[in-house]
C-alpha cells in the first residue's frame, strides 16, 4: 500500500509547476484526477515533440500515474459538478491568477462549505496579494526578480539563461508539495484543512542564503564573481582538449590536495585560497586543456576531488549512476523520491477525458446526469 494511496487529488493546474508537484503526490500512490477543458485539455497537451503522434512529449513527462477528466468550469453548473468532486477529495492544487477560482465558484471558500477538511494549494507566481499578484509571468520573469538570473552566467557576459525551468520546478512545484504533505500530516493529528500559498518568486527568494548573506555583510555578488559563481578557482568549469568540459569542486582542502596530487602539481597544493584567483584559473585552465575529457574522466574514476564531466542530455540517459537509480528508462524519466518498502510504478499520462465517466461515477453521478452534462457541454 503507497503512502499516498488514501489521498484523492483534484487538479486545476496545467503546464509546468502544478503538474510537476501533482505527478510526485501521484507516484506516491495519490489518486489525481486531472481537470482539463474539453476539447482543449492542458496547453502542454500540443507544445513540444510528439514522435508517437497524439500528445507530446513534454505532456507525458509531466502527467504520469494521473487520471484526466474533462469538466468545463465556465459552463453554467460546472462549479456544482466541481464541489461534489471536491466534497470527496483530500487536496485541491490549482494555478490560475489571483481571483480567477473565486470568480468560477471553485474557490477555497466554496470548497469549504462542502469539505472543511480540505488542503487547498494555490501555486502562483507572485502570491495571493501584493503589487505584482495579478501580473502574468514565467521562469524567467520569477528568475530574474530574485536576483538569481543577475548572478547567473560568466562575467562580463550577459545573463545566462539556466537550461532548466528552475523556478516552476523549485520555487513552485517543490514548495507545493512540501506544503501539501505538511498539512495533510497537520490534518491527521486533528488540525482540519488549510489553505497554502505559494509563489514561485517566494520560492526562489528562499533559495538565497548564500548570497544575501554576502549582501547583509556588506559585499557585493556579481555575476561570475561569487565564492561558487565562477570566483574560486577550485569551484570552477574548465574546458578539455577536445573543446568538451570538466567541473572541479574541490573546495575542502583534502580534495583540493587530492586533485593536485593527482595532476602532479603539488605545487598548488597551498594556492588554493590565494588573492589573485584570477592566476590559478589560468593556470588550472592550460592543465585541463592538456588532455581529453575522457582522459580526465579516467583520470578522476577512483580520485575523491570532486572533478566530474559535463555532460549533454543523451550522454545523461547512459551514464551508469543515472540508469542504475532507474532515473532515464526510454523515453520516460524515473522518481527521484525512494522510500523504503515503497515500489514507484509509472503509467503512462492519461488521454483528455479518459476517466470522466469512471471519475464522476464514483462521486456519485448517473448515467443520467452524466448524460446530462455532457448534453450540456459541461464535461
Amino acid at each position: 500500500m503507497k503512502l499516498l494511496s488514501d489521498v484523492r487529488v483534484l487538479d486545476l493546474t496545467r503546464l509546468y509547476p502544478g503538474p510537476f508537484c501533482t505527478m510526485m503526490m501521484a507516484d506516491m500512490g495519490a489518486e489525481v484526477i486531472k481537470i482539463e477543458s474539453p476539447g482543449e485539455g492542458d496547453y502542454m497537451r500540443d507544445m513540444g515533440p510528439a514522435p508517437e503522434g497524439g500528445d507530446s512529449l513534454y505532456f507525458k513527462l509531466l502527467n504520469r500515474n494521473k487520471k484526466s477528466m474533462t469538466l468545463n468550469l465556465k459552463a453554467k453548473g460546472a462549479a456544482q459538478v466541481f464541489l461534489r468532486l471536491a466534497a470527496e477529495a483530500d487536496v485541491i492544487v490549482e494555478g490560475f491568477r489571483p481571483g480567477v477560482v473565486d470568480s468560477l465558484g471553485v474557490g477555497y471558500k466554496d470548497v469549504c462549505q462542502v469539505n472543511p477538511d480540505i488542503v487547498y494549494c494555490s501555486i502562483t507566481g507572485y502570491g495571493q496579494e501584493g503589487p505584482c499578484s495579478k501580473r502574468a509571468g514565467h521562469d524567467l520573469n520569477y528568475i530574474a526578480l530574485a536576483g538569481i538570473l543577475g548572478i547567473t552566467g560568466n562575467a562580463g557576459s550577459a545573463p545566462a539563461i539556466p537550461g532548466v525551468q528552475i523556478g516552476d520546478v523549485g520555487g513552485g512545484a517543490l514548495m507545493g508539495l512540501s506544503a501539501v504533505l505538511a498539512a495533510l500530516y497537520a490534518r491527521e493529528r486533528g488540525q482540519g484543512g488549510r489553505y497554502l500559498d505559494i509563489a514561485m518568486l517566494d520560492g526562489l527568494v528562499s533559495w538565497l542564503p548564500l548570497a544575501m548573506a554576502e549582501v547583509f555583510a556588506g559585499n557585493s555578488v556579481v555575476r561570475g564573481g561569487a565564492a561558487l559563481n565562477g570566483g574560486l578557482a577550485c569551484y570552477h568549469v574548465y574546458e578539455t582538449a577536445d573543446a568538451k568540459h570538466m567541473t572541479l569542486a574541490a573546495l575542502e582542502q583534502k580534495f583540493w590536495q587530492a586533485f593536485c596530487q593527482a595532476v602532479t602539481r603539488d605545487d598548488l597544493c597551498e594556492l588554493q585560497y590565494q588573492p589573485d584567483q584570477a592566476a590559478l584559473k589560468k593556470e588550472l585552465a592550460k592543465i585541463f586543456k592538456s588532455r581529453t575529457r575522457s582522459e580526465w574522466e579516467e583520470t578522476f574514476a577512483n580520485v575523491d576531488a570532486c572533478c566530474e564531466p559535463v555532460l549533454d542530455l543523451v550522454e545523461v540517459g547512459r551514464h551508469p549512476q543515472v540508469r542504475a537509480r532507474g532515473m532515464v528508462s526510454g523515453n520516460s524519466l524515473g522518481c527521484p523520491i525512494r522510500i523504503q518498502g515503497e515500489e514507484m510504478a509509472v503509467t503512462d499520462a492519461p488521454a483528455l477525458g479518459c476517466h470522466t465517466v469512471e471519475v464522476l461515477s464514483e462521486n456519485g453521478f448517473s448515467e443520467t446526469e452524466i448524460a446530462t452534462l455532457r448534453e450540456k457541454g459541461i464535461v
